[in-house]
């Protein structure tokens, strides 16, 4: 099989391809500490412009995911707060991170959402130990307060009945019921963007909420104030849903990352050979379709101008002539 055989040729290229992919997705890994180190984004959720945005995550983009300490998330609340050591910290064109979590903890399509803020035990007691685990929150918690199986007591111990609640980020300390204005005064300016009516505000408010346990609220940019934890929180939200129910505040076991660079329109190859069940290209902006084939025609395109050049600059070369020279005087000798 000669140098110039097609298969070998072929074969070479494909190696070399694979190579190159497994190169870039262990540097992904490097960087990101996840695996896999991208997911691409399905829904209209998180978008802040119809038309598509680089900067904000839409549909069709591909979004690093970071293998982050669920401590370590600051949250829309920390953010926004003035004095916060994270204030003016933002992520895809608003404060705070944005947030890749299992719904629930179960299986299934992950939602990438803002973290809004989070519910942190302030006051917490000792539940009955020797309640079952699917027993209710009273025999757990005989003595009141909520039970939480995942927070730890003063001893480290998992499982706690917490009695009060903290919303760091905000003035909201040692409360039953969690209520928070995000009116810019009480806790940063959250833009519902929505027509406001009776018992409806411009911006979000969460409302006399008893969170089922510990953990994040969270909300697309796109969703107009209806949280992913359902109007148990926020009134009139439709909630994000599981095999199990309305979704609770995110704990840190349900976490898969926090989102980090984004790399646009390049997703939208994955969404166009999705199978049934999935929303496929359905939200993915029109521009981003244009800006995806002009990038294909590119690189198709471009290597086919640049031969043509590169070739006569090296015909061009002293070099090239030298080397002419040369193969024709060892010819004969070869013969």
């Amino acid at each position: 099989m000669s140098e110039s055989d097609p298969l070998k040729t072929l074969l070479r290229e494909l190696l070399l391809a694979a190579g190159m992919i497994g190169l870039l997705v262990l540097a992904l890994y490097a960087h990101t500490g996840s695996m896999p180190p991208l997911v691409v984004v399905e829904s209209s959720s998180m978008i802040h412009d119809t038309n598509g945005e680089v900067g904000s995550i839409d549909a069709g983009d591909l979004v690093l995911v970071h293998d982050q300490d669920f401590d370590t998330i600051v949250t829309f609340a920390e953010a926004t707060e003035p004095g916060n050591p994270h204030f003016g910290y933002a992520q895809h064109g608003l404060g705070g991170d944005v947030i890749i979590y299992k719904k629930n903890g179960e299986a299934g399509t992950p939602i990438i959402h803002r973290a809004i803020m989070e519910v942190v035990p302030h006051d917490i007691t000792s539940p009955n130990r020797n309640a079952t685990i699917d027993a209710s929150n009273s025999e757990h918690c005989p003595e009141g307060g909520t039970y939480d199986s995942e927070s730890l007591d003063e001893n480290g111990t998992v499982g706690v009945c917490v009695l009060t609640w903290d919303v760091p980020g905000t003035d909201v300390r040692d409360v039953e019921k969690v209520t928070v204005h995000f009116d810019g005064v009480q806790a940063g300016f959250y833009d519902c963007d929505r027509m406001v009516h009776a018992n409806v505000e411009s911006y979000l408010v969460v409302w006399e909420w008893e969170p089922q346990h510990a953990g994040i609220l969270t909300l697309g940019d796109n969703n107009n104030c209806s949280v992913d934890q359902g109007s148990q929180a926020v009134n009139g939200s439709s909630g994000v849903h599981s095999a199990s129910g309305t979704v609770g505040p995110i704990r840190s076991s349900w976490l898969i990352g926090v989102g980090g660079g984004e790399i646009p329109w390049l997703g939208t190859v994955k969404l166009m050979v999705s199978g049934e069940g999935t929303p496929g290209t359905t939200y993915v902006p029109v521009s981003s379709f244009f800006i995806l084939f002009s990038l294909i025609a590119g690189v198709l395109i471009i290597p086919m101008l640049l031969e043509p050049l590169a070739r006569r600059l090296m015909t061009g070369a002293p070099e090239f002539e030298q080397s002419l020279t040369e193969h024709k005087k060892k010819l004969p000798e070869e013969e």
